[in-house]
């Protein structure tokens, strides 16, 4: 396959550049058309208006090879920006023809024609200083050229192009000199006055051209602001929209008076731009991997506009040929994948690149075929354009179907669907106000369960408390026993101090008394709070609240725990701390409820700590295991503070902590890390509850392996209500 482009290449080279020359005007073609004198000049840069004479000796000017276009010469630079460069070229008719030749020039720049060092016409201003120098652009300039039959004569021609080097092999800047009849002039027959034929045929190309080139962009444009995520259709847009700033001023820069330097740059910008987006989009609608071919085409029109600027080398029919393989290679390649994309572009640009190839070996035959190629130049230009729409078109309308079919399978289960939920529906109605009967007996049968579960919470809480009490109550009770026995004595002492008359003796022994009762009272009453705050704490709460000395509180349900868990287990030992501020004073809470709460973080303290315990005595080496050999010392302190308009109450313990990952779980209802024999998992979602009722906050602190600590706080405004 390379092979074959390498040769391709050297044959349409050869027939761009390559033809012989030829001093002779032949009769024949002259009377079947239009004859483009490309062979038989010599030129010379420079300035001389004694060129333009018979007599001067050309022998050492250099002979032009060209392709019709005087520009196109094979001289990498024959002139500089604004240099005039001449060309001459004998030129003979035999004596027997009679008709009057018709002379045309077209041209990009500015010319003088000599015949015989006569001037016979002028297109524009050829001067060295670009201020004088004055372009004309011509395309129908027509004249009588006043030759004699049978002589030899010179056709001299003084050529300048503004600001460009010579030759422009772009083609942007040209001049061609063109020959025929009278008669053939005068004829109505397109297939013989093709060179004026060319000029409406080529506006209409141009226009043709141009309105398909802007309408497709606009359509497809549309298309993308309607269908964002179809960018295929915003790429093909911008390829369009560039080849239509392209076909714009490719025509302003082929009829403008003032040749602008800058349109060839644009121009090939616009042009290169144009087909390599629309080349992507060939990828992507075949769904094909962009490879060498396409990353050499991008390195040509590179070179191409590069070329345009620092040396006019012409890339451009290298470029559009490696374009054109490039569509069939890759559109061949994805037959199987997409057939009818490929299809499409195959026989699209299949016959663009007939017209590329044949319209090169017409040149290199040197016929005359320029009606040929401005009929079908902007024909063969718009194919791969209008092949891209029409299947871009064509992947719409599939899409349309096929989304027209779901609509109406949807709108289909839709109604299917409507009449099973319209009988479902009847169903579940009457299964709804059986299950809601039943989910309101099992409602009220939670709230019974969960009234139990509370009122077990407080007995187990209230268990904790009994053999706290008991030791509580035993004290002022051994006072109380102590001090009646003391009494029963003394009043023994004062019967008989009193038999014998020592009245001052028995009044001493009558106030040792009065202190023994004043100590009973004193005990009995203590006994008393115990127990009223025991009944306090097993009924269910008031829901009043009263002045409570919260220090007290803590310290005696702190002292009540204590002793309750000693009395459960005797091997159990901590350190309790107590930090209370006594300016706290008394506050208005619901004592019962608050002192279930700390009691239930004092209990869970002396679980963590004890815990630990056991773990510390568990990780010891086998019979190292004592009390003093355990280098860990449980401790659990209560405080309270009041900091501005808040009170706190801190329970820290200095266990194991509690783990991130079940931090957030346990204020829940039910979650405990205890045997289920040990816990319901209620107390903490009682605790921060009861809290929360009285407008607090219960939060903890925690650290892995360091312990935890929770912080009851009231808001002084709050409490107080």
């Amino acid at each position: 396959m390379k092979k074959n482009i390498f040769f391709l290449l050297i044959f349409c080279s050869s027939g761009l550049f390559g033809q012989a020359s030829d001093a002779n005007v032949s009769e024949k073609l002259l009377i079947e058309g239009w004859m483009t004198l490309s062979k038989g000049w010599k030129y010379q840069k420079g300035d001389d208006l004694n060129w333009a004479k018979p007599n001067y000796n050309d022998n050492h000017w250099k002979t032009a090879v060209t392709n019709g276009n005087l520009n196109q010469i094979n001289d990498k630079q024959i002139a500089g920006k604004n240099e005039i460069v001449w060309f001459r070229r004998k030129i003979t008719v035999d004596s027997t023809f009679k008709e009057t030749i018709i002379f045309n020039v077209v041209q990009t720049g500015a010319s003088e024609i000599y015949l015989d060092g006569k001037l016979i016409r002028r297109f524009g201003v050829v001067n060295t200083d670009s201020k004088k120098f004055k372009q004309k652009s011509a395309n129908d300039d027509i004249f009588v050229l006043p030759l004699e039959a049978g002589k030899e004569q010179i056709l001299a021609i003084r050529y300048a192009v503004d600001n460009q080097v010579f030759p422009i092999y772009n083609k942007s800047a040209t001049i061609s000199i063109q020959i025929t009849t009278m008669d053939v002039l005068n004829s109505s027959d397109r297939s013989k006055n093709s060179q004026i034929a060319l000029i409406p045929v080529g506006f209409d190309m141009f226009l043709i051209s141009l309105g398909a080139a802007s309408l497709i962009s606009i359509l497809f444009f549309t298309l993308f602001l309607f269908f964002p995520k179809e960018r295929i259709n915003g790429f093909f847009a911008l390829s369009t929209f560039c080849m239509s700033l392209f076909i714009v001023i490719r025509n302003q820069s082929n009829s403008a008076e003032t040749y602008n330097f800058w349109s060839s740059i644009f121009n090939g910008i616009f042009l290169y731009a144009g087909i390599l987006i629309m080349l992507f989009c060939v990828y992507r609608i075949l769904k094909h991997k962009i490879g060498l071919w396409y990353w050499t085409l991008c390195v040509l029109c590179f070179l191409s506009i590069m070329s345009r600027i620092v040396y006019p080398i012409a890339y451009s029919s290298i470029v559009l040929l490696i374009y054109q393989l490039t569509v069939i290679v890759v559109s061949l390649r994805s037959l199987k994948t997409n057939r009818i994309a490929a299809l499409i572009f195959i026989s699209c640009m299949g016959i663009t690149f007939i017209y590329f190839i044949s319209n090169n070996i017409l040149d290199a035959l040197d016929i005359n075929a320029a009606m040929y190629k401005s009929i079908f130049s902007g024909f063969t230009f718009m194919l791969l354009p209008l092949s891209i729409a029409i299947y871009l078109g064509y992947s719409f309308s599939q899409r349309s179907k096929s989304l027209a079919d779901k609509l109406l399978e949807v709108q289909n289960l839709s109604a299917e669907n409507t009449r099973i939920l319209s009988e479902q529906k009847e169903v579940l109605e009457n299964e709804v106000a059986l299950r809601t009967q039943d989910l309101n007996t099992s409602i009220d049968n939670l709230k019974s369960t969960q009234s139990q579960l509370i009122q077990s919470e407080k007995m187990a809480s209230l268990g904790e408390l009994t053999a706290g009490i008991a030791h509580e109550i035993q004290n002022p009770l051994n006072f109380v026993n102590n001090f009646s026995e003391v009494s029963n004595e003394l009043i023994d002492e004062m019967k008989e101090e009193l038999s014998k008359g020592n009245y001052d003796d028995a009044k001493e022994i009558a106030d040792d008394v009065k202190q023994n009762l004043e100590k009973i009272t004193h005990h009995g009453k203590r006994a008393g709070d115990i127990v009223k705050g025991m009944l306090q704490h097993s009924r269910s709460s008031s829901g009043v609240k009263e002045p409570t000395d919260l220090n007290a509180l803590a310290d005696e349900y702190l002292r009540l725990a204590y002793h309750g868990l000693r009395a459960k287990d005797k091997s159990f030992n901590a350190t309790l701390k107590t930090d209370f501020d006594e300016t706290i004073g008394n506050i208005n809470i619901i004592p019962q409820d608050i002192g279930r709460v700390i009691m239930n973080l004092i209990t869970n303290a002396f679980y963590a700590v004890n815990e630990k315990t056991l773990s510390v005595v568990a990780s010891l080496p086998t019979g190292q295991a004592g009390p003093t050999a355990v280098k860990y010392e449980p401790t659990v302190s209560i405080s309270t503070k009041k900091i501005n308009d808040k009170i706190e109450i801190k329970v820290t313990e200095n266990g194991n902590g509690i783990p991130q990952k079940i931090l957030d779980k346990i204020f829940q209802p039910f979650f405990t890390t205890k045997p289920t024999w040990q816990g319901t998992g209620l107390g903490l979602s009682l605790a921060y509850d009861i809290i929360k009722a009285h407008g607090g906050e219960l939060k903890v602190e925690t650290e892995d392996g360091e312990g935890s600590e929770f912080i009851i706080a009231f808001k002084t405004n709050q409490i107080n209500e």
